[in-house]
């Protein structure tokens, strides 16, 4: 009897072992899937109100600036690995207020931002100028520059896009010169 009880006992622990690890993998599962909801919403730039929010009230427009680009994306083709693309984004201050412009972020080192740095006054124009460096940046790229400001929504994205031919071994490679015979 004692040998079976001690089956048994075996037999159960490996049985909550198994349960425990299933329920383990749909908690995971459903915190993967949590994570991948708010990555989707704020890759769509929507605003989402945090839970311990007290009061949110709209932006009186009044009080903010209004970004208008001619284009908010700009496609710089096929590029040789090393070239440096450079593009002024314009745009117009469609608010009703001073439009400040308090940061701008780069998606990754190989790209510099410059902006105007002064107030834009309603009906006045600004720029944001983007520099991609592609060296060492082969296949397809999509750099972006994120901007903050007293806009609504105050955080807008700009985006360089292409493709970066890599550089060849033969095109790397100084010519020798002649052979002497």
């Amino acid at each position: 009897m004692t040998r079976n009880t001690y089956l048994s006992a075996i037999l159960l622990a490996g049985a909550l072992a198994v349960a425990g690890c299933n329920s383990k993998s749909t908690e995971e599962t459903d915190r993967i899937k949590a994570l991948e909801d708010k990555i989707s919403q704020l890759e769509q730039s929507t605003v989402v109100t945090p839970t311990n929010a007290q009061n949110v009230q709209p932006a009186d427009p009044s009080t903010v600036g209004a970004f208008e680009f001619e284009s908010m994306e700009y496609d710089f083709g096929t590029i040789a690995e090393g070239e440096v693309i450079e593009h002024v984004f314009s745009f117009k201050n469609n608010g009703q207020a001073p439009l400040v412009i308090s940061n701008i972020q780069a998606s990754c080192g190989c790209t510099s931002p410059d902006w105007t740095k002064s107030p834009i006054k309603p009906g006045d124009e600004g720029f944001v100028k983007v520099v991609f460096n592609s060296a060492g940046k082969a296949g397809v790229q999509s750099p972006t520059v994120t901007i903050q400001a007293n806009t609504t929504p105050n955080v807008t994205r700009l985006r360089l896009k292409g493709t970066v031919n890599q550089r060849t071994a033969s095109a790397e490679k100084p010519s020798l010169g002649p052979v002497k015979r």
